[in-house]
């Protein structure tokens, strides 16, 4: 049994450890660093550096590392040993303050959407004090953000730091307008629930396409899949237990609290979920729990696959961001109170989340595009692909009360007035009934539920945190200009109610009824990524993100052209790879079948006997491997003619309305033909193998 209190954060240079090894001048200055934001000098950073090294050497590291989220969305590492000659044919141990605060990886071969050239190759990693180092695998690992040499941001990081500044920096306005004065700091928070399949490593090693793309191209339906809902928090197996517990094991000596486990509606399919921490530090615990459940899975014999529909048929995987604001003295911004005042500070708050979604809806939808999500947005197993904000019944009341300035059930005979009623506590289990919506209101938080699988949450909390930095902004400078205070919340409360009210939807988001009501509202429907990312360089989304710090129009560009890229090369290499599985072992596995049924057919016929059965599914078969050939062949004329298109956005548009749909077409052949084949003669393991070879 594992000692939890004992092996709990072991493995991180945490706080606690902090004050253990450094002077207590330079622990102080460390920690008003962290809190405030601030820089450290050269010399605290190499006191830091001194203490972190002989407490990494102390847990085994020989090297340490830059450890930074490029825009391939995963983690970047190189590693450098703490190794130094001494000219006498030693060597001894040393890490500096300027390897701690500094270093400078070769960044010509990561995606930087044309902010540099090759030969302008150099990108700086920047130490993030704010998130903890960590010692993992003998190597000491230090987060970093990652910038090119004139101080663009090139990684996920650099803009979820610059808008956790710009939220904390708005939200203070409105704690002083509100008399709170105690407050020096306000962050946001996030939990990333992450859902995942685990198979066979056996049945992995022969598909081609789970290797290549993560998800399978082909593959008809099992007999059984979800339809039971059996497997939904089930009795957990003995060898996914043994992963979960080396997963939960690991993930605590490096200070994820990883808390609630169990298995998902999906066969295969299970969830982990952490408790909440500030968003860069969510993020950071995000990838690592990621990149711990693929490494982990290997040691049992097993793959965790993280895409977000790894088969068709069967739920897919996502990854609810459970966003919060709270201060650095443990109020939760987003809890309704007891009092008026706090009543009427949580409205205003609230307010600014229903704004900044309704506003930038489209940009909240781009932070979740990709590929592998177009499959799961809108597919009655996740949130539709139209922004929605659910409320809950009790609290869409006090709103339709502040909007029509009635009387409120909860607040007396009077009507409704921001500042004089006193709303209920809100019971967290009563405002999260419908698992139909994109986002939630959950009691004190908001759930995200678009993000998918492999996704990186940083996106999601970058747009998340500075779309309500700027409704903030915008609350706060109308606030200061007021010369009554009470009049002017509650007529800007109302007035925001009452402007973004088609924001809010409490209904079933599956109905399809949904969409027709959506368009009527005015919402936005981008079902696919092409769709959606044209919008990303909109003026009013320039202007957001460039008014809070947050990106640069060129940052923005550069950014723009690496979604566009990444999906077009998602759906050719899933191209390629159909051609290759096709070309390669289908259509010869069939062939083979079909003589093996002319065979058959011929000496029966010879003795007289019934041919029906081998006339029908050798004519079906011939007919299917026609079919399969003639959209090959097009596919890989398709392929070919991609290659030729520079346009980024021309390029994302044809991948999916030609590629993608021939692909899709062909899928439709392969999967007949494998119903009507020998199981032994198909090259690849079936569904039924794949879903259920974890026992």
């Amino acid at each position: 049994m594992s000692n939890v209190p004992e092996i709990f954060g072991s493995m991180v240079f945490s706080e606690a450890v902090m004050q253990a090894r450094l002077p207590h001048a330079t622990y102080k200055e460390v920690v008003r660093a962290i809190s405030q934001g601030k820089r450290l000098t050269p010399e605290i950073a190499t006191v830091v550096a001194t203490a972190m090294k002989n407490w990494a050497v102390e847990k085994g590291a020989t090297h340490f590392t830059h450890w930074f989220q490029p825009m391939t969305g995963v983690t970047a590492e190189k590693h450098d040993a703490f190794v130094h000659p001494t000219g006498d044919g030693r060597a001894i141990m040393e890490f500096s303050g300027k390897e701690l605060i500094q270093g400078e990886p070769d960044a010509s071969s990561f995606p930087s959407g044309g902010l540099r050239a090759t030969f302008e190759a150099r990108g700086y990693t920047a130490w993030d004090p704010t998130s903890y180092a960590f010692v993992k695998d003998g190597v000491l690992y230090i987060p970093t953000a990652f910038v090119s040499y004139t101080g663009e941001a090139l990684d996920k990081k650099t803009p979820l730091l610059r808008s956790m500044q710009a939220l904390n920096k708005q939200a203070l306005r409105i704690l002083r307008l509100f008399g709170d004065n105690e407050t020096q700091a306000v962050r946001a928070t996030a939990g990333a629930e992450q859902e995942y399949f685990l198979v066979d490593k056996s049945v992995y090693d022969r598909r081609k396409d789970l290797i290549y793309t993560g998800r399978t191209l082909f593959g008809a339906r099992p007999p059984k899949g979800q339809e039971m809902e059996d497997h939904y928090f089930g009795a957990i197996k003995p060898r996914v237990a043994a992963f979960m517990k080396e997963l939960n094991d690991e993930l605590w000596k490096l200070g994820v609290v990883a808390k609630t486990e169990h298995n998902e509606v999906a066969p295969a399919q299970h969830e982990l979920a952490p408790l909440y921490s500030t968003v860069n530090i969510a993020a950071d615990h995000n990838q690592l729990t990621m990149e711990l459940m693929k490494t982990i899975a290997k040691r049992h014999g097993m793959e965790c696959l993280l895409h977000e529909k790894p088969f068709a048929g069967v739920n897919g995987s996502g990854k609810h961001n459970n966003w919060s604001i709270s201060t650095d003295t443990g109020e939760n911004l987003l809890e309704p109170g007891d009092t008026p005042a706090e009543n009427a500070q949580f409205l205003l708050f609230l307010c600014a989340v229903l704004k900044a979604v309704n506003e930038y809806q489209d940009l909240l939808r781009i932070s979740v595009a990709s590929a592998g999500n177009d499959h799961r947005l809108g597919a009655n197993e996740a949130p539709p692909a139209i922004l929605s904000v659910y409320v809950g019944d009790e609290l869409k009341g006090v709103l339709d009360a502040i909007l029509h300035e009635e009387q409120y059930s909860g607040g007396g005979k009077e009507p409704f007035k921001v500042g004089v009623s006193v709303l209920p506590r809100f019971p967290k289990d009563a405002t999260d009934r419908n698992r139909t919506s994109p986002f939630a209101f959950t009691g004190n938080k908001f759930e995200f539920r678009m993000p998918g699988s492999s996704q990186s949450i940083s996106e999601p909390n970058i747009v998340l945190n500075t779309a309500v930095a700027e409704e903030l902004r915008r609350f706060a400078d109308r606030l200061e200009a007021a010369d009554d205070f009470d009049t002017e919340l509650h007529d800007l409360i109302r007035q925001t109610v009452q402007e973004n009210s088609r924001i809010v939807f409490n209904g079933n988001g599956y109905d399809e009824s949904w969409v027709q009501e959506a368009e009527r509202r005015g919402l936005l429907n981008l079902r696919t990524t092409p769709e959606a990312l044209p919008h990303y360089l909109a003026e009013k989304n320039i202007q957001l993100f460039e008014g809070n710090g947050v990106l640069t129009e060129t940052e923005m560009r550069a950014r723009y052209e690496i979604m566009q890229e990444n999906y077009a090369k998602t759906i050719r290499i899933e191209a390629m790879t159909v051609s290759d599985m096709v070309r390669k072992d289908i259509l010869p596995a069939v062939s083979l079948y079909g003589g093996k049924l002319a065979k058959s057919l011929t000496a029966k016929r010879d003795l007289g006997v019934d041919v029906s059965y081998e006339m029908g599914s050798l004519k079906r078969l011939s007919e299917l491997t026609a079919m399969t050939g003639r959209a090959v062949d097009a596919l890989d004329e398709e392929l070919a003619c991609s290659a030729d298109i520079t346009a980024c956005e021309e390029l994302s548009n044809y991948c999916r309305d030609k590629i993608f749909a021939t692909m899709s077409e062909l899928r439709i052949y392969v999967d007949e033909m494998e119903t009507i084949a020998y199981g032994k003669c198909w090259p690849y393991p079936t569904y039924g193998e794949m879903l259920f070879s974890v026992r």
